[in-house]
């Protein structure tokens, strides 16, 4: 289910549609709804990534998946650093994340965005990251390498096959 937040870029929030529709034809689109104040982190305005999967959660269930778009800033703790900026979230595993086009290079964004969001919804599928630098599952580490990233390689296709993903050989 992909549950974008008011102010997201359409033609992103159809990219990401498009892609999803390709691994799970049953995918559903809800329309926008505001961004929660409770995830609203004001001394750096920024939307806290983890809140904002909190409140997704709700959303879904144990069989459903829900994916948060958002155009805002948002940020997760990171080791020793309160206050790190992301491109997206996604708990490993779990059932809901959240990623943004704040970071993403505008130019190429509904790709960039699309491939994102195959990042984070592998991440609620139990994957970690992943050390093939072509691979979705790659560590941004601070950066955004989208763009380097082709698709899912032959380890974490394996595994997202084996839970019902239908993936492009």
């Amino acid at each position: 289910m992909i549950q974008p937040f008011a102010g997201t870029p359409s033609a992103a929030t159809k990219s990401v549609y498009e892609t999803f529709k390709k691994v799970n034809p049953t995918t559903i689109l809800r329309n926008a709804i505001p961004l929660p104040a409770t995830a609203y982190y004001r001394p750096r305005d920024r939307y806290r990534a983890d809140s904002l999967i909190g409140y997704l959660a709700r959303f879904g269930n144990s069989d459903t998946v829900i994916i948060g778009l958002t155009h805002r800033d948002v940020s997760a703790r990171n080791v020793n650093i309160t206050d790190w900026g992301v491109m997206g979230l996604g708990f490993q595993p779990g059932n809901a994340c959240v990623i943004s086009t704040y970071r993403l290079n505008k130019a190429r964004l509904a790709e960039q965005f699309s491939k994102l969001a195959l990042h984070e919804l592998g991440h609620t599928q139990g994957l970690p990251h992943c050390p093939n630098k072509t691979c979705f599952m790659r560590d941004a580490k601070g950066g955004n390498h989208l763009n380097e990233e082709t698709a899912f390689c032959a380890s974490c296709s394996k595994s997202l096959t084996t839970k019902g993903w239908h993936l492009a050989n």
